[in-house]
């Protein structure tokens, strides 16, 4: 039978099921397929905050929404075009997302009396005609894996596990996506397990084959690939991105990288990802705490190694103390911060962006460090280098801000040219600096206020180390009023500092004219983005900037506030960077604030925006 072929220049697909479905390595393997084709693409993956909810329930459905296109996108969509649903608890918890019309595959094996009341459902929905808007595809995808594995050495349970993969070769083959990769990952991921590999390669292989010959498909779509600019890619995550860009930052100083790093979601992967890579000098220190975890990374940044220590909110309150011994003494730290949802534990596998007060002062006393946030994925690989930069250079730990949706979501990244990257050199004090063979832990460089960083043994650099106030220069324990009053503004002065070594903030104002600005921070940049590309598409004029530098701010923010009537600032808190920018540049910012553990969407942000420009929306905090 010889079926069509349709040109699209993008779709959304959300797979959704169990946790114990194999979403997530399904939307992945659907992913990297998607990324070798050469598609411009956006993931948005979404774990039950449960480790182990009850099976058919609510809060136990896990999803991985993907986004492709021909073109270059920003998001990974605000509604799927289609919903692969394993259960009734998968169709029911996204069903509001999806939009009439689109295309709903549902595992009808699934949808039994006893699993339809787990979750509400008093008639099934698949009968009583409540899915007439949608184009529901019924396929009872567990019973025809177990079919289609009738002959291999596996058990039933094991056949019916393979549904994901049955799922995969579908959908494979519905949106022509290449195959090798994933028959590659099967011959390796089950590499001992022969029985297993046969199994899931042959399930791929028969949802491919369903939708070849079956008629409920007469269609197959295709997007070709984008116009992506000149260069080797591949798809990355944001944790990966932020692994690699700290190995980076090490080889490109010199110095060997230390991660002192205690497990806690959505940060674990960079733990993960480090420990595998000994061969380039890292040493990875799993602590018994938070505590343990950033004192040792403190430490070895004391012995002349790079520091670095990752961990997610609740983990950096932990870490408060130390960061300011940090300061303190002046030395290099990395303090990586996944944001997730809190306050406490919160929803630890959702997204949030609520803790930028906390990184600008969480800690006692005056002790102010740099903090940068990546815009996407790929950006926290130049950002670890940024970080890594920044704190050798001025001696202070620096914070990064990434959040859940940039750590796990992911997209093309553009393998840099080692050649261009920065050369992050360290040199060590090696000798004496002061009077009569004196050596003066803080005496600084006059540019950057920085102190000598001298390694422990080094002959005839003995100095003084702790949390007690230093004398300037000698490093002495110091309870001097005005030594002390010195020492706090020098510290604030060195970060202040930053800012001249920074680039300026970018304005994206194509008519030149735009009466409005919407400025965004850390994981907004892509919602903001494909927010106002619709708004410019229908005749809107309206400028775009976005910080990746939070403390100090970019040297230029302040003129390029003022060069605006409005400006509005879209945050998943309640307004935290509104807050900074009314009380530091006396500008009225607008704030749009939602806090619900997801994105914005840009058809959300676009009709806000809009509202703006037409003077509908003017007061300083927007609910809607």
């Amino acid at each position: 039978m010889t079926k069509q072929v349709q040109q699209l220049d993008r779709v959304i697909i959300r797979f959704a099921g169990d946790s114990g479905d194999g979403m997530q390595l399904t939307g992945d393997r659907f992913t990297q397929e998607t990324a070798s084709f050469g598609n411009d693409l956006s993931t948005l993956p979404n774990f039950p905050a449960e480790i182990r909810a009850p099976a058919g329930t609510l809060p136990g459905v896990s999803s991985f929404q993907l986004h492709f296109a021909d073109h270059d996108i920003m998001t990974p969509g605000d509604a799927p075009n289609v919903l692969v649903a394993m259960n009734p608890a998968a169709l029911k918890a996204n069903l509001e997302d999806v939009p009439r019309g689109a295309d709903i595959i549902v595992n009808t094996d699934e949808f039994t009396k006893r699993n339809l009341t787990k979750v509400g459902y008093p008639v099934n929905p698949l009968e009583d005609g409540s899915l007439a808007e949608y184009r529901v595809h019924a396929v009872p995808l567990t019973s025809m894996t177990v079919k289609a594995l009738e002959e291999f050495d596996v058990s039933k349970k094991d056949a019916e596990r393979a549904k994901n993969m049955f799922a995969l070769g579908l959908l494979s083959w519905l949106y022509n996506r290449p195959t090798e990769g994933t028959l590659a990952f099967l011959r390796a991921k089950f590499a001992s397990k022969p029985a297993i590999m046969a199994a899931n390669t042959a399930a791929f292989q028969a949802g491919w084959n369903f939708g070849e010959t079956t008629e409920d498909f007469a269609v197959s779509y295709e997007i070709k690939p984008a116009t992506l600019r000149p260069g080797t890619y591949r798809n990355i995550t944001g944790n990966l991105a932020l692994s690699y860009g700290l190995i980076a930052g090490s080889r490109l100083s010199g110095l060997p990288l230390f991660l002192g790093s205690y497990p806690i979601t959505p940060a674990s992967d960079v733990l993960h990802e480090l420990s595998r890579h000994k061969g380039f000098g890292v040493r990875t220190f799993q602590a018994e705490d938070e505590i343990a975890g950033v004192g040792a990374a403190l430490g070895a940044a004391f012995g002349g190694s790079l520091g670095v220590t990752t961990t997610s909110g609740p983990g950096m309150a932990l870490k408060a103390e130390t960061i300011g011994l940090g300061v303190m003494m002046e030395l290099p730290l990395v303090a990586i911060n996944i944001q997730r949802a809190g306050p406490s534990t919160g929803m630890p596998t959702k997204t949030e962006q609520a803790d930028l007060l906390q990184a600008l002062y969480g800690r006692n006393g005056e002790s102010p460090v740099p903090v940068l946030a990546p815009q996407s994925p790929a950006d926290c690989f130049d950002i670890a280098i940024e970080a890594v930069r920044i704190a050798t250079t001025y001696r202070t730990p620096v914070i990064v801000l990434s959040d859940g949706y940039i750590a796990n979501g992911s997209e093309p990244w553009r393998l840099p040219d080692v050649a261009a990257l920065p050369d992050l050199r360290v040199e060590f004090a090696t000798e004496p600096n002061g009077p009569d063979g004196a050596f003066l832990p803080y005496l600084r460089d006059p540019e950057t206020l920085a102190r000598p960083w001298a390694v422990p043994g080094t002959p005839g650099l003995e100095h003084r180390v702790g949390g007690i106030e230093k004398s300037d220069g000698t490093g002495n324990i110091s309870y001097s009023p005005s030594n002390h009053d010195l020492m706090v503004r020098t510290r604030q002065a060195k970060v202040d500092g930053v800012a001249r070594d920074i680039e300026p903030l970018r304005v994206d104002d194509p008519t030149g004219d735009a009466e409005v600005l919407v400025l965004g921070w850390g994981g907004t940049y892509g919602s903001i983005g494909a927010g106002v590309r619709r708004v410019r598409r229908a005749g809107g004029r309206i400028a775009q900037a976005h910080l990746r530098h939070l403390n100090p701010f970019p040297a230029n923010i302040g003129e390029v506030l003022a060069r605006y009537e409005r400006v509005v600032v879209p945050e998943i808190n309640l307004g935290q960077l509104s807050q900074l920018l009314r009380a530091r540049f006396l500008v009225d910012v607008i704030g749009y604030n939602k806090v619900r553990g997801l994105p914005f969407k840009a058809e959300e942000l676009a009709g806000v925006l809009q509202d703006v420009l037409n003077g509908r929306r003017t007061e300083d905090v927007i609910e809607k």
